[in-house]
């Protein structure tokens, strides 16, 4: 057989993988949509990248109810805002299925289950201390006191000495020079823009996500807006700022309330505004009435309440 013969049946054999490749849909994490809009399905050829489909949103959370709240919660069991941004955020992917997709290979995705990545200081207030991230699945059966116990677990093995996954995972990284390293990352890139990525991978990289949050008010700063990280599969980035006091009207009166701030970073190829801004809403709703909608305190009207009690048949 010629060498042009050769070359011939390897660019054929190419093209077909290629295009079988460019037919697989499924992935473990998500299900591709089938009935989405041309615009919307246009919109993930015209805007590719994260970086040029970000919207930027601002909120304000009245914080008294929720201070009193967490005083009261941690006689029974460890939580601070943190814990309770994280739940209200999990509470509003549940509520808004619409936010928990993603777009990967041109394509958009309904995500399987809620996931929220949250970042912490290995070691509070320190400088040197490095910064650590957490994923943890929210089922929609579980009340906040068990996911209080979820994020606190992490929280305590993050903060061990013990090398997590991640660390791990740097470790060998790092042994490559880095025409290796930008090679393997692209390989990732790549397995994962045509849904070859193993469901061990996706479910112990932090990145691939429902939504992450970071709070900066745990160290006295108040928030940025955050990029959006190309790697993974996160639409979503909240950051939360220190307590503030500010003025507010209030039954037509100004009175000085205690108020968190909420920026959020927001991919707009999943859904348009108005899904944003239902699922702003739903955080807000959670944070600013915690005795109803966290509970878990043994008294008042819900004093077990499940995260979400809607359908939850795309959390599988």
């Amino acid at each position: 057989m010629s060498p042009l013969a050769i070359a011939g049946i390897v660019v054929a054999s190419i093209v077909v993988l290629l295009a079988l490749l460019n037919m697989k849909t499924s992935r473990p994490d998500g299900a591709a949509m089938k009935k989405v809009h041309k615009y919307r399905k246009m919109m993930a050829h015209l805007m590719p990248t994260k970086a040029e489909s970000i919207v930027l949103f601002d909120d304000y959370v009245d914080a008294e109810k929720l201070l009193e709240y967490v005083k009261a919660a941690r006689d029974r069991f460890h939580c601070d805002i943190t814990h309770c941004v994280v739940a209200a955020c999990a509470i509003g992917v549940h509520e808004n299925p619409s936010m928990n997709r993603f777009v990967t290979g041109r394509r958009l995705y309904q995500r399987y289950g809620s996931w929220i990545t949250f970042s912490m200081k290995r070691k509070k207030m320190e400088k040197s201390a490095k910064v650590s991230i957490a994923k943890i699945r929210f089922p929609a059966s579980v009340n906040f006191e068990e996911a209080a116990d979820l994020m606190n677990a992490r929280i305590n093995h993050e903060r061990s000495d013990t090398k997590t996954y991640v660390d791990k995972e740097l470790d060998l990284f790092m042994l490559f020079p880095r025409p290796v390293l930008k090679a393997m990352i692209n390989l990732v890139k790549w397995l994962n823009y045509y849904n070859l990525l193993p469901k061990s991978f996706i479910e112990n990289d932090a990145m691939f996500t429902s939504m992450v949050v970071a709070n900066l008010g745990s160290v006295g700063m108040k928030p940025g807006y955050h990029h959006l990280y190309e790697w993974g599969t996160s639409p979503l980035f909240l950051m939360v700022g220190k307590l503030e006091e500010r003025p507010v009207v209030v039954d037509g009166e100004i009175v000085v309330r205690k108020q968190l701030h909420l920026r959020y970073t927001y991919d707009e190829r999943i859904d348009d505004g108005l899904t944003a801004r239902f699922g702003i809403e739903a955080v807000r709703r959670v944070l600013e009435d915690p005795f109803h909608r966290l509970g878990c305190l043994g008294e008042g009207d819900s004093p077990r309440p499940v995260l979400y009690d809607g359908p939850d048949s795309w959390d599988r």
